[in-house]
This record gives C-alpha cells, structure tokens and sequence, in this order.
C-alpha cells in the first residue's frame, strides 16, 4: 500500500556535493545576495583549521564576515539566544544577511534557532513544533563537516530545553538551509568515535525512515539509497578514515538519509535515544545505535517493516545473493552486531551505564517523544520498558 501514499516533493535545499567545495563558499553566498555573513561553527572546527577556510573563502568573495564559535555539542535554547544576541550585535547593529552553518547538526542547528529569534524574538520554547515562526528568516547555507544528523537538508532545528532537557524539534519551511555544500575532505579530520557514532546515526536514520508510518514512495528512495552508500562504507572508515571515497559515500549518504526524515520522519530507536543522551549524557548516535537492534527487532513482527528492512538489505548487498524479508532481518541484526565491533563499541545499555532502576523512567519520557507516534509498531510506556530491558 506504500504506492498510494501521496507526498508533496518541493526540494527546499540545493545541494553542492564533491571534494573541495567548501572553495565555493562565498561565491554561493554571493549568488544569495548575501554580503554581511554570521559564521556559525565551534572550538573544534576552530582548532581544525576549517573555520578559517570557510572565513577565507567568504572574504575573497567580498562578504562582511562576523564568527559565532561556541556552538556546544548539545545545544539548549540559552545557548542558540547567545547565538541570536551575537546575530543581533553584529555588523554595527545591522545583523547578518545569511547564516552560514559550519559543522555537525549542533552548528547547523543553532543557526537555524538563531536565525528563528533573529526574526521574530523570543525563546525556542515558542517555536517548538512546526510553522510558528511568523516572519521570514535569514537563508542559511549548511556546510556538515560530520556524515550523520542529516540536517544540513531538513527544515527542522533541534534544541534541548535546558530545564527539561527535552529536545524540542522547531521548524519553518525557510528554515531549511537554502544550500548545502557537501565537502567529504571536511570529515577527514573526524576523531574516530564521532567517525563511528555518526555513522550509527546515519545508519539508524535509513533504517527508520525506510518502516515509518509515514513512509512514501519518495522516501523510501531516500532511504534505500542511503543504506546502500552507508552500510558498506561504515566499516571503511573506520578501517581507512582517510579513504576519501569511503568519507564521500558517507557524507553523501548521510544526506540523502536527512531528506528521508524530511519526508517520512523517524520512530521508536529515537525516541528511545533522546531520554538516554538527556539524561545520561550519551552521545546520540551512541544512543540511537544501542537501540537500533531491539527496535528492529521489534518492527520486523509488522509485515510492511519487515518488507522495508528487506527492501534496504536486498540493495545494499545485492552482492550476497537474494534474501527473503524474513532472511534479511536476520542478516541486519547481525550486521548492526558487526558494527559496534567495528567500531570498538560494546553492546548493551548496562555498559553504558544505564541501570534497571532507571528504566522506568526513561521508558515513560520516551513515550512523550515525538517520533514514537511515527514507529511502525504502536509503542506505548509497557512497550519502551520492554525494549529498554531488551536493550540492557
């Protein structure tokens, strides 16, 4: 029945993909009108030398150029406001023409909710949900420099609330980035844990988007052909993080993942993971990789998720041979189990520190999660309680 579902596909955000791109970057910001430019981006990046870059690449071009670097790993909604005041009190007073997002979803995405406060004032709490901003924002060009969050190609900013901790999705049509420039070299620099828990979030991103309830004829094309670039080059970058064709599969991956969420959204393995990184401080691509197997698990008793877990392996090893729905779960779980060894990541949310006692708890708060209303299967407290021991 997933041929009947209908969507309504208007790309919101070029993309300029291929090695050394990020040369481009004021001459794209020119083509947007742009001359006064708010870099957004953090110390990492800083240190890295890619901040200067982009810097360079924008003056050359003729561009004002103001720098926000304190974009932490984590934003909450304080820290996206000091990103607004600084927008503010730039360039005497007259605020920036264009954001510019330099880094992973955590830049990207604090420069979406700066450009949100920039516009219409207040606090993100206020812009929670989606199409509450009522004025326009800036344009904002996404340069990721990590291949997972995918939010270099969505119309969503997602901001902690810093008293709940809860992650607050905020979207705007025009809070898509106008364009987004897919530089692979910028990834050569990842460390190797945020190499591996990128990826796990890449790959849970294909994973969910391919089951939801949600799901289109269009997103399904997303998400197939994110797995086929991310399943086979996980491994390679971890093995050869200099392999660039292995970081450019990735990156490009990750991405086409991004407009999967766009269109079809995510379920239950986030749900779980936001309470896990708010409350106990994992990194969310650890968090969505831990509950990827479990969930799946769980999905693969509905047919239509059993169908479309079968649809991705089939395409990303056709190499294998053919595989029934039923067959190609199996050999899923066992790659997600390959994964973590791979990466050096050891299974089980007890490892992780999490405990019994709290499960209860983290259950109940991922119920409220957005996403679980999307998840294939109905998922309720009972049913999270369960996937969470699962999961122990």
């Amino acid at each position: 029945m997933d041929a009947l579902a209908g969507f309504d596909f208007a790309p919101r955000t070029r993309i300029v993909y291929g090695a050394g791109t990020l040369a481009r970057l004021g001459e794209l910001a020119r083509e947007l009108g742009a001359r006064r430019v708010l870099l957004v981006t953090d110390a990492g990046l800083v240190a890295a030398g890619h901040a200067a870059r982009a810097e360079r690449a924008l003056r050359e071009a003729g561009c004002e150029l103001a720098t926000f670097a304190e974009v932490a790993t984590d934003p909450d909604a304080p820290g996206v406001a000091r990103c607004a005041d600084a927008a503010r009190a730039a360039f005497a007073g007259a605020g920036p023409e264009l954001f510019v997002g330099l880094g992973g979803g955590s830049a990207i995405d604090v420069a979406k909710g700066a450009a949100m406060l920039l516009a219409a004032g207040g606090r993100m709490q206020d812009y929670w949900g989606f199409g509450k901003v009522r004025a326009a924002l800036r344009p904002l060009i996404a340069v990721p420099t990590t291949a997972g969050t995918g939010s270099e190609v969505q119309s969503y900013a997602l901001i902690a609330d810093e008293t709940t901790h809860q992650k607050m999705a905020c979207g705007a049509v025009d809070a898509a980035p106008r364009v987004a420039v897919l530089d692979p070299e910028l990834t050569l620099t990842l460390p190797r844990a945020t190499t591996a828990c990128t990826g796990l979030d890449a790959l849970g991103h294909a994973l969910e988007t391919a089951v939801t309830k949600k799901r289109t004829p269009l997103s399904r094309v997303f998400s197939r052909e994110a797995f086929r670039l991310l399943a086979p080059n996980f491994a390679r970058v971890l093995a050869a993080p200099e392999e660039r064709e292995a970081r450019a599969a990735m990156l490009l991956g990750a991405s086409w993942a991004g407009l999967a969420i766009e269109h079809s959204m995510l379920g239950a393995a986030h749900s779980l993971a936001n309470p896990l990184s708010a409350r106990l401080g994992l990194a969310h691509g650890l968090a969505v990789g831990l509950a990827l197997p479990v969930v799946v698990r769980f999905n693969a008793e509905d047919a239509g998720a059993r169908a479309g877990y079968g649809e991705l392996w089939r395409a990303a090893f056709a190499h294998e041979g053919g595989a029934s729905d039923g067959e190609a779960v199996e050999r899923l779980l066992a790659f997600l189990e390959r994964c973590f060894a791979q990466a050096g990541i050891e299974r089980g949310l007890a490892k992780h520190g999490v405990t019994r006692g709290r499960v209860p708890a983290l259950a109940e708060e991922a119920s409220r999660q957005w996403t679980a209303q999307f998840n294939p299967r109905a998922v309720g407290r009972g049913e999270f309680e369960e996937l969470l021991g699962a999961a122990m």
